[in-house]
């Protein structure tokens, strides 16, 4: 097993040389900026500047029940700070020591952001409150009453995302008197999916809504013909996850100036989500040793991780491929990027880069399991961002592939997209950004090849559509799946697909092009849902499409595997005699024992069963595959009290263990978006059918609907999960 990923030191080299400052690359970094600059040289003692505006108050009308949250939807963030997004006018009030006179007077609202500010960056925006003489961001009084004037303010549609210092100046002939430096004047600007103009623009409420607003969800996991569920908590709006989603580009060291293009930041934080090569968010772990870290399991939402990294600025043990998505779903939806997590089932991660996921058998058709190196998840999340695609040609906006599981480096980091998922689907992968990657994904042939007695390797099988065999993201408004499959591939053995195919193979897609006859003897194998612990059957069914008696002796190979499809152990392997006479059907049943598979139970309890034979008569080979995904309990959530905000209420997570063996060292974590932070208890011992009961208090913060979500997780038992709509 190889270690978890460690956290390099990252050098600097000094920009003297190259430029005469700095390239600005932090939110937070910033010098004060004068109260008073004068144009030119003056004389001893202040100017004098009492016939002129004085700034007494500035009112930043950030409340969330006022105009700009509420107009920017941005009402739900957990800040006392303006939250706007580009694009679209938000206001101000400021209030003077007399009348404002638009003929005599003039002041400006300037938006500072990170060191060394220039016009010609987008870092320092001095703004004239007067429509004819504004740039890309716009002024204009709204109104003037008394010594009160409201100022419009909209910013460019395609500005820095990020949090600006925002200073009042009174424009004299001495100079310009400005406001003093207030954090709590400070804005944060965000992508605007609301906006036509703004690259992220989505023109679908309710999709919009699901893909930004909604801040809690569910992630498909299991095997294609068995779905299961996880509940995950985004919790964009949480206190503090926003000021951590502007520190994580920080660390990343992104430069001010790329911060307005999505693409760029898209691509960045597939690379900060892990930390394999840049101190970023998550350590991966896919060993199933967690002493040092909290199991990916466990894990029920992203808020803890966010704020964790944020105050550590070390990456957060642990995390596995569902883990990576959940949080970065979190930061493309806080910063105002349209986004989903995706499952897709069935996904090839093959070793040399073609279209192929390579079986070695053996002379008799038995597996080679150590010449076998390429492995199929048995699933596999990423993210889907919505977004503009200017960078390439005309039709391939929408939305984009971005995956921060460390997999493969690109342009060397661990990273992967924005790719199009339209360019995917029509198989023009020559498009960044590693587009090939993502298509293998979906589209790889399992090949069985036979190895000679001279050493070659023949292939004997091709199953076409194993892989990609189902595409899932959460439905809209729903608490159901959604299936996307057709927007990834066209249907299998379609005119559409074989066009596809081709085109990739212009693009360097190899695929096998052996033509192999179909074998006149079917074999399919499946299971019944099992629960952890549970005897079951295997079910084969064999069918003889020919006209003669076919007779065949199969191995049938059981092994646990991590859900990436790694072999842990093999704890059945059995062989089956199976004489079929003309156009015969049969089924063979196959009896799994408990005992042989629990105590080799790994992350995950997946089984994995591969079926292989020859026929006799024919020569021919068979195959089947199949994952058997063990079904876990579920914990019971209960809440009581009356529901209503800042009023206490009382939430009761339970889980009875039903099994034949203790459970010890038990992690319990329940948490809820908008009514309580995460919060842990462990237990050391759960005894064979003994009750754990947790009760906690929580005071909602907001009105409406939420979820509650809990999971219980230790050593012999994962992926315990319950959730509840408050």
């Amino acid at each position: 097993m190889s270690a978890p990923e460690g956290h390099p030191q990252r050098s600097t080299i000094s920009h003297r040389g190259r430029s005469s400052v700095p390239v600005a690359n932090s939110n937070t970094d910033g010098k004060d900026v004068p109260e008073f600059e004068p144009f030119g040289l003056m004389p001893r003692g202040p100017p004098p500047l009492k016939e002129f505006l004085d700034i007494w108050d500035v009112n930043m009308l950030n409340q969330p029940n006022e105009i700009n949250k509420r107009n920017h939807h941005t009402h739900l963030y957990a800040t006392e700070n303006l939250i706007v997004r580009r694009g679209q006018e938000f206001q101000i009030r400021i209030t003077f020591d007399r009348p404002y006179k638009p003929t005599q007077d003039h002041f400006l609202v300037e938006f500072v952001i990170g060191s060394y500010p220039q016009v010609s960056k987008g870092t320092y925006i001095p703004l004239r409150v007067d429509e004819e003489l504004s740039g890309s961001w716009r002024g204009r009084v709204v109104q003037t009453m008394d010594n009160m004037v409201t100022v419009g303010i909209t910013p460019a549609p395609d500005c820095i995302v990020g949090r600006f210092r925002m200073y009042v100046a009174v424009i004299t002939p001495y100079g310009i008197r400005r406001t003093q430096k207030d954090p709590s004047r400070d804005v944060y600007i965000l992508f605007n999916p609301w906006s036509p103009a703004d690259t992220v623009f989505l023109n679908d409420e309710a999709e919009r809504d699901e893909c930004i607003l909604n801040e809690s969800g569910i992630i498909f996991y299991g095997e294609a013909s068995d779905i299961s569920v996880r509940p995950w908590n985004y919790g964009q709006f949480e206190y503090g996850v926003l000021d951590a989603c502007l520190q994580v580009m920080d660390r990343a060291t992104m430069p001010l100036v790329n911060r307005g293009d999505a693409v760029k930041v898209a691509r960045m934080a597939s690379a900060m989500m892990n930390s394999k090569d840049d101190d970023g968010v998550l350590v991966g772990n896919w060993t199933g040793d967690y002493f040092y870290g909290v199991a990916p399991t466990s894990w029920t939402g992203s808020v803890e991780i966010l704020l964790d990294y944020a105050n550590s600025n070390q990456g957060v043990c642990y995390a596995q491929c569902w883990v990576y998505a959940g949080v970065f779903n979190t930061f493309l939806r806080c910063l105002g990027i349209p986004a989903r997590v995706v499952s897709n089932f069935y996904s090839a991660h093959d070793n040399d880069g073609n279209l192929r996921t390579d079986i070695i058998l053996d002379e008799n058709g038995k597996v080679d399991k150590e010449r076998t190196k390429d492995s199929i998840w048995n699933y596999h999340c990423w993210n889907e961002c919505y977004m503009a695609r200017t960078d390439l040609p005309q039709g391939f906006g929408g939305w984009q592939v971005v995956d921060a599981t460390p997999q493969e480096t690109s342009d060397g980091l661990y990273r992967c997209g924005p790719a199009s998922v339209h360019a995917i689907k029509h198989g023009q992968v020559c498009y960044p950004f590693d587009a090939p990657f993502i298509f293998a994904e979906v589209n790889s042939d399992v090949v069985f090849y036979q190895r000679n007695k001279n050493g070659t390797l023949e292939p004997v099988r091709v199953n076409k559509s194993h892989v990609g065999r189902m595409v899932l993201t959460k439905d809209i408004g729903k608490e159901s799946a959604r299936d996307i499959t057709s927007q990834y591939k066209f249907a299998e053995d379609t005119e559409e697909e074989r066009t596809v195919l081709q085109k990739a193979e212009e693009f360097g897609c190899s695929r096998i092009q052996s033509t192999l006859p179909p074998a006149d003897v079917e074999m399919k194998a499946s299971v019944q849902d099992v629960m952890v612990g549970n005897d079951f059957q295997l079910s084969l069914e064999f069918r003889n499409q020919s006209d003669s008696h076919r007779t065949t002796n199969v191995y049938i190979s059981g092994n646990v595997v991590y859900y990436t499809g790694v072999t842990s152990s093999e704890f059945i392997l059995k062989t089956q005699n199976v004489t079929l006479k003309p156009f015969e059907s049969k089924v063979v049943i196959v009896d799994v024992k408990s005992q042989e598979y629990l105590r080799k139970l790994v992350d995950q309890a997946n089984l994995h069963f591969i079926i292989t034979g020859r026929v006799d008569e024919s020569g021919q080979i068979i195959t089947a595959m199949h994952v058997v995904s063990l079904h876990t309990p579920k914990l019971s959530i209960k809440v009581s009290g009356t529901a209503r905000v800042s009023e206490e209420m009382l939430v009761t997570v339970e889980f009875t263990n039903p099994f034949k063996f203790n459970l010890e060292d038990v992690s319990v974590r329940m948490e809820g978006p908008g009514l309580m932070l995460a919060k842990k208890k462990q237990y050391s011992l759960i005894p064979t059918n003994s009750t754990l009961t947790w009760t906690e208090s929580f005071k909602p913060r907001r009105s409406g609907q939420a979820w509650l979500m809990a999971s219980l997780d230790c050593q012999a038992l994962r992926q315990v999960y319950g959730r509840l709509r408050k």
